[in-house]
């Protein structure tokens, strides 16, 4: 079903628009959802936890391939080996396309069908943005992610913006199984529906934008093994200690919260925005998250 319409009327009084942080701040308590645990990743690095909410409503099978991986253990002392500036940062085996130095997959199969996108009706939710954009006709928000929609085929897919997680594949469509994922840190909607999303991630981006760039001549690939952040860990978060998880929420963008947040971004006036924009593009917006009241300290 379609969310909350996103056209508020523009600023007209010339008041200042409200800051972001006191329109989170008023958000109901029903307007936030809570992490399902069976569908959260944490994968630890030696600087810190980065958290991954997957996506199985979208890419089913390699949500579950990749559940699979993550319980035997497989991204246990990987790397993120590939980060090439304004575009991704790449981890899992970095010798996973030679099949004498591959780790082996255990039980997770290795080829799998392409999920790029899928078909949509009315019961989906989405929440249309007001602006155009160059890579679909509609674009909007559904269960939190962005999404790009294609009414003339009904097809859905997830936007690969800031902080997207997908899997990385060879040129066989069906080689893409999740035991190499890659999170986007600059501009990569030139991927849209060419590869499976998994999921996005909530908390821990600088921990992944901010590695030193590898070699450009190598698509970002390090050069070096030293050069590679290690994996100490990645675990689901229904298979870790309810004490030892990260409780965080995010705010519904089916919300009149999120609509306000929209429309602040869209008309933004204040002492140093003199002259709203007027538009907003679907990576140009970041759900909010926080830690759950019930667990803050």
């Amino acid at each position: 079903m379609l969310g909350l319409s996103l056209t508020a009327g523009v600023h007209a009084d010339g008041k200042d628009t409200p800051s972001i942080a006191s329109i989170v701040k008023a958000a109901k308590p029903s307007e936030w959802r809570s992490l399902d645990p069976a569908n959260t990743l944490y994968m630890d690095l030696p600087d810190g936890r980065v958290v991954i909410e997957l996506a199985p409503w979208w890419s089913p099978a390699h949500v579950a391939n990749l559940k699979t991986l993550v319980r035997e253990h497989y991204f246990d002392r990987t790397s993120v080996y590939r980060v090439q500036d304004n575009f991704v940062a790449q981890w899992g085996d970095p010798d996973s396309d030679n099949p004498k130095k591959a780790k082996s997959m255990g039980t997770a199969k290795t080829h799998l069908p392409p999920e790029y996108d899928r078909a949509y009706d009315a019961s989906m939710t989405f929440t249309p943005l007001p602006d155009g954009d160059v890579y679909a006709s509609q674009v909007g928000f559904s269960h939190g992610f962005p999404t790009a929609r294609d009414p003339k085929t009904h097809r859905t897919w997830i936007a690969h913006c800031y902080g997207t997680v997908g899997v990385a594949r060879d040129v066989d469509p069906t080689s893409g199984n999740g035991n190499t994922l890659y999170a986007v840190i600059g501009e990569a909607r030139r991927i849209d529906h060419n590869l499976a999303v998994a999921g996005r991630v909530i908390q821990g981006m600088p921990l992944l934008s901010s590695l030193p760039r590898g070699d450009d001549a190598n698509i970002g690939v390090y050069a070096k093994p030293s050069q590679r952040t290690p994996i100490l860990r990645v675990r689901l978060a229904a298979d870790v200690p309810v004490a030892q998880r990260e409780h965080l929420q995010v705010l519904r963008t089916d919300s009149p919260t999120f609509a306000r947040i929209v429309d602040a971004k869209r008309h933004r006036h204040d002492a140093f925005y003199r002259d709203p924009p007027g538009h907003l593009s679907l990576c140009g917006l970041e759900v909010p998250t926080r830690v759950d009241p019930a667990f803050a300290h």
